[in-house]
C-alpha cells in the first residue's frame, strides 16, 4: 500500500512539474508576443538601418533551426492573412484554392524563401572570405523576417505598372541591404569584397528592370498589376 501511495504521489509531482513548465512556456510567449509588437517592430527596422553592425553582430549560433523556421512560418502567415483582407477589401473574389494558398501554401514558401536565401548568404560569404556557417545565416536572415509579411503586402498593394515597378525595386534594394549587412556582420565576410559582390548584383538586378524580363519577376509577385504592363 505504502509503495502504492509512493507511485501516485511519484506521478502526481511529474504532472505538477509538467504543468509548470507548461506555465513557463506560456509566460515566455506572451512575452515574445509583446516584445514582437508594433514598437518592436518599428525599433528593429530603425536598429538596422540606423546601426545594422550593432544588431547583427549579436546573433551567435546555439546549435537549433527551429527558431527561425518558426518565425519564418508565422511571419508567412501573417503576410498571407494580411494579404488575403487586403485582396477582400479590393473587392477581388476569393475561393477556397486562395484561402488554401494563403494560409498554408504561402507559410510554407516563407520557409523555402528562408533557406534558399540562407544558401545565398553562405555562398556569398565563402566568396567573400567570411564564415562558412549555414546556421548563423538562418538565424541572421530569420532575425529579420518581420519585414517578410510587409514586403508581401507592399507587393499586393501595387495596382499599376508603375506602382509595381517602384515597390518591386525598393524591397529588392532593402532586400540587398539587408544580405550585405548579415554577410558583413554575422558571416564576417570582408567589407570591400562584400561590397563588390552586392554592387554586383544589384547592376544585374537593374539590368533586369530595364530589360522584358521584368515582367516574370513582376508576375511572380503580382500578376494583376504585372498585367497592366503588359497591356498598356
Amino acid at each position: 500500500m505504502a509503495k502504492q501511495t509512493k507511485q501516485v504521489e511519484k506521478k502526481q509531482s511529474a504532472l505538477k512539474s509538467e504543468i509548470e513548465k507548461i506555465q513557463t512556456t506560456a509566460k515566455k510567449t506572451g512575452k515574445t508576443i509583446k516584445k514582437h509588437g508594433i514598437t518592436s517592430w518599428l525599433q528593429h527596422i530603425a536598429m538596422i538601418l540606423v546601426n545594422p553592425k550593432r544588431y547583427f553582430s549579436s546573433i551567435v549560433a546555439d546549435g537549433s533551426f527551429e527558431a527561425p523556421m518558426i518565425k519564418a512560418f508565422i511571419y508567412g502567415l501573417i503576410g498571407g492573412a494580411l494579404v488575403l483582407l487586403l485582396q477582400l477589401l479590393g473587392g477581388h473574389a476569393i475561393t477556397m484554392a486562395t484561402v488554401f494558398a494563403k494560409f498554408i501554401v504561402t507559410p510554407i514558401l516563407a520557409v523555402v524563401v528562408l533557406f534558399l536565401l540562407s544558401g545565398l548568404i553562405m555562398l556569398i560569404s565563402e566568396i567573400t572570405g567570411g564564415e562558412r556557417d549555414f546556421e548563423i545565416a538562418v538565424k541572421g536572415l530569420g532575425s529579420v523576417f518581420f519585414m517578410y509579411p510587409a514586403i508581401l503586402c507592399l507587393n499586393t498593394l501595387a495596382f499599376n505598372c508603375t506602382s509595381l515597378w517602384i515597390i518591386s525595386a525598393l524591397v529588392d534594394g532593402y532586400v540587398l541591404f539587408l544580405i550585405y549587412n548579415i554577410v558583413v556582420y554575422c558571416m564576417k565576410g570582408k567589407i570591400l569584397n562584400t561590397q563588390i559582390v552586392i554592387g554586383s548584383m544589384s547592376l544585374f538586378m537593374i539590368a533586369i528592370y530595364m530589360t522584358d524580363h521584368r515582367m516574370t519577376w513582376f508576375l511572380i509577385k503580382n500578376a494583376g498589376a504585372a498585367l497592366a504592363c503588359l497591356i498598356h
